[in-house]
C-alpha cells in the first residue's frame, strides 16, 4: 500500500513530499517518524505531517484521502529524541434499537445523513444475500423457506463480514436490529466488535400500538400513510389504502412482546453505553438530541497518542487500553426479606442465565445451576417453588428466542405402590410449568417442551434440556435416569438447575454401597456454571453473614455482608478463589488470615462449616 507523507510549515507552505510502500502489520508510525527525520532541519519550530493513504502507484500527489484523513505529525527538533504526537478521528460506530413503529427508521436515515455512517441492517443483508445467491445466502434461504428462525452463526457471519469491508473501516457504521439475542451480543464481543454508543428509542406501548394499528399501505405507489399524523393526500389515494397484515393490534403486541424480550436479553452487554431517547416526540426533537450525543461521542474519541523513539530502528509499542471483563453490578441487599423483590428475583435470574449462556457458547454440555437464595432454599419454610419456575421459564425462553428447541424436565414417579411418587419439593411442578405463561408467540409445544427426566423423553429436534432439581431421594436414586437421559442427549447440553444429587439410604434404611462411587463420578461429572450462596452462623438462617458467588468463566468469589451507619448494608469483596473454597478457606478470609499463614482451628467462623458438609 502506498503512503504519501506531505510535510508543511506553519504558513501552510509545503516543504516536502514523500511516498512509500509499508505494510500495516508493520510499526507504522516508527516507519513514519523515521522517514521524517529528514525535515528536521527544515524548521526549528517544527513542521506538521499529513498522511495520505493511497491505493494507486506511488506518486507525488496524493491519490485519495483514505484511512489516515485528518492525521497530523510533529517532530521536535531533537533528533535524539523524536516525538509523534497525532490526533486521530476516528469513524463512529453506533448501534440503535427500537420497537416496530418508534421511529427507528427515519432516525436512521437522519443520522446516515449527517454523519456519513455505512447503514447495516440485518434485514436488508439477508434479502440481499439471498437474492445475490451466495453460499450465506443460499443457507439462510433454507432456514426462511422452512418458517424456521436463521441461526445466530449465519447471521453473525453476514454482519461481521459487511462490518469488515473498507467502507465501514473508513466511514463508521451504524448496525440496526443488530444483535437481537444475548447470544448475538455476546458473539460479537468475542470479536471485539463493540460501538461506541447503543442508542435505544424510548416509546410507550400505547403509542406504538396506535402508530402501527393507523398505519395504511398505498399498494399502487407502496407508499405508508397514517390516519393521524400523515394522511394521504387525496380522496382517490385514501379509497385504495390497505392495512398491512402486521399492523393488526394483536400482531403489533405480540411483536413489541417479542422485541422486550430481545432488548431485555442483551441490556446488560451494553448497559455501560446505552444511551435512552425519548422517542414519543416529533423527529425532529428526537434528532436533535441524537444529534448532540453522536457529536459529543465523536468528540471524546479524539485522542492524541504520543510515541517516543529513542533511537532509530527500535520498536515501537503501544499499550492496549484494559477493559473490564465482568460488568456485574454487585449482590443485592435485603436478601432476607420474604418474598424478594421482582427487582431481586430477576437481578438472579439474568446472573444465572449469562452463566449458563457463556458455558454452553463455550462448549460445556454438562452444566450445573446451584442457586441458594431464601426462596430457593429447600431447607427453609418459606420454600417458593415458583420462583424456581420463574428462573427455569427465564432459561428456556432465552434459548428459544434464539431459535433453540428446549426440553424442561421434571422428575418423574420413581416406583411403584408405596414408592410411586416425587421428593416432595417437586410435587406439582409439572403442572405449573404446564400452565405458566410462555409468550404469546406459541413458544410452547413448539420451541419449548415439557417432559420428564429419562432416555426416552430425549427427541431428535431438541436442542437443550433443562433438568428441574433432580434429586435422590430415600429408596430411589435418579443417577441411573439421568445417566440414561444425557447418554442419548450425546453432546446436547443438558443444564441441572439445584440439583441435590448426595447417596441417601435404600428403602431399607441401610446406605447402598453397590456402585456408590460410580454414582458420586457421576453426580461430579456436571461442571458448575453458577453458584451462589448466602453464609449463616450454624444452624441460623438470621443474620446473613456473606455470600459466596460463582458465574462462569470467572472466579469464586467470597463476599461479607457490612451494615453502614445510614441503616443500609453492602457486601464487600473478600477474596477470590480459583475453585470452589474449602470452610476453613471461607473461615479465615472472614478472620483476615492469608493463605501462606497457619489455620486456625477455632474462633466463631468455624461455625460456617456447617454449611459445606
Amino acid at each position: 500500500m502506498c503512503i504519501v507523507v506531505v510535510a508543511r510549515d506553519y504558513q501552510s507552505v509545503v516543504l516536502w513530499v514523500v511516498t512509500m510502500r509499508l505494510d500495516f502489520t508493520d510499526a507504522l508510525y516508527g516507519e513514519v517518524a523515521t522517514c521524517c527525520l529528514a525535515l528536521e532541519t527544515t524548521s526549528e519550530k517544527g513542521c506538521n505531517f499529513v498522511i495520505v493513504e493511497s491505493d494507486s502507484k506511488p506518486s507525488y500527489r496524493p491519490c485519495s484521502l483514505l484511512l489516515y484523513t485528518n492525521t497530523h505529525f510533529r517532530t521536535s527538533s531533537k533528533s535524539k529524541s523524536l516525538k509523534v504526537s497525532c490526533s486521530v478521528n476516528e469513524p463512529l460506530k453506533v448501534m440503535i434499537s427500537g420497537a416496530p413503529a418508534s421511529g427507528k427508521g427515519t432516525q436512521c436515515e437522519l443520522i446516515v445523513n449527517q454523519f456519513g455512517l455505512v447503514h447495516i441492517s440485518t434485514g436488508d443483508l439477508l434479502r440481499a444475500e439471498v437474492s445475490s445467491g451466495t453460499e450465506i445466502g443460499n443457507k439462510a434461504k433454507e432456514y426462511m423457506n422452512a418458517g424456521r428462525l436463521v441461526p445466530d452463526e449465519i447471521v453473525t457471519a453476514m454482519v461481521t463480514s459487511r462490518l469488515s469491508r473498507e467502507d465501514t473501516k473508513r466511514k463508521g457504521w451504524l448496525l440496526d436490529g443488530y444483535p437481537r439475542s444475548f447470544n448475538q451480543a455476546q458473539s460479537l464481543e468475542k470479536m471485539k466488535i463493540r460501538p461506541d454508543v447503543y442508542i435505544v428509542l424510548d416509546v410507550p406501548d400505547e403509542t406504538l400500538i396506535d402508530r402501527c394499528i393507523g398505519r395504511r399501505l398505498d399498494p399502487v405507489t407502496k407508499k405508508i400513510y397514517h390516519l393521524k399524523s400523515f394522511p394521504p393526500e387525496s380522496e382517490e389515494i385514501s379509497a385504495r389504502l390497505v392495512t398491512r397484515p402486521d399492523d393488526t393490534e394483536e400482531k403489533v403486541k405480540s411483536r413489541l412482546e417479542i422485541y422486550k424480550q430481545n432488548a431485555e436479553a442483551i441490556s446488560s452487554t451494553y448497559s455501560d453505553i446505552m444511551k435512552k431517547i425519548n422517542g414519543n416526540r416529533s423527529k425532529e426533537e428526537v434528532f436533535a438530541e441524537i444529534d448532540a450525543l453522536l457529536s459529543q461521542v465523536q468528540k471524546d474519541k479524539e485522542k492524541t497518542t504520543k510515541l517516543e523513539k529513542p533511537s532509530l530502528g527500535s520498536g515501537n509499542h503501544l499499550k492496549e487500553p484494559s477493559t473490564s471483563q465482568d460488568n456485574w453490578r454487585g449482590i443485592p441487599t435485603r436478601l432476607n426479606n420474604i418474598p424478594h423483590s421482582r427487582e431481586i428475583r430477576k437481578y438472579f435470574y439474568d446472573d444465572v442465565l449469562q452463566a449458563t449462556q457463556r458455558a454452553i457458547n463455550d462448549g460445556r454440555t454438562r452444566i450445573k445451576v446451584e442457586i441458594n437464595i431464601p426462596e430457593l432454599n429447600p431447607e427453609m419454610d418459606v420454600y417458593r417453588i415458583g420462583t424456581l419456575m420463574e428462573l427455569v421459564r427465564v432459561i428456556a425462553l432465552s434459548f428459544a428466542d434464539d431459535g433453540k428447541r428446549v426440553k424442561v424436565c421434571v422428575q418423574g414417579s420413581m416406583g411403584e405402590g408405596a414408592l410411586a411418587g416425587m421428593p416432595l419439593q417437586l410435587a406439582g411442578t409439572r403442572k405449573i410449568l404446564e400452565f405458566m405463561d410462555w409468550g404469546e408467540y406459541g413458544a410452547m409445544g413448539t420451541f419449548i417442551n415439557i417432559g420428564s427426566i429419562g432416555a426416552k423423553e430425549v427427541d431428535e429436534q431438541d436442542d437443550i434440556f433443562i433438568l428441574v432439581a433432580p434429586q435422590n431421594a430415600v429408596g430411589n436414586c435418579i443417577i441411573e435416569d439421568l445417566q440414561a437421559m444425557t447418554t442419548a442427549a450425546g453432546d446436547r447440553p443438558v443444564v441441572l438447575i439445584n440439583p441435590r444429587l448426595k447417596d441417601l439410604p435404600g428403602s431399607s434404611g441401610i446406605m447402598q454401597t453397590m456402585g456408590r462411587d460410580k454414582r458420586l463420578e457421576y453426580a461430579a461429572s456436571f461442571e458448575i456454571c453458577y453458584v451462589f450462596r448466602l453464609l449463616y452462623y450454624a444452624g441460623t438462617q438470621y443474620p446473613i453473614m456473606g455470600a459466596l458467588r460463582m458465574a462462569y468463566p470467572y472466579r469464586y468469589e467470597l463476599y461479607k455482608r457490612v451494615d453502614e451507619p445510614s441503616g443500609k448494608e453492602k457486601y464487600v469483596i473478600l477474596s477470590t478463589f480459583p475453585q470452589r473454597p474449602s470452610s476453613d478457606e471461607i473461615n479465615d478470609a472472614f478472620l483476615g488470615i492469608t493463605r501462606d499463614q497457619n489455620k486456625k482451628e477455632a474462633g466463631i467462623w468455624g461455625f460456617f462449616s456447617s454449611i459445606f458438609s
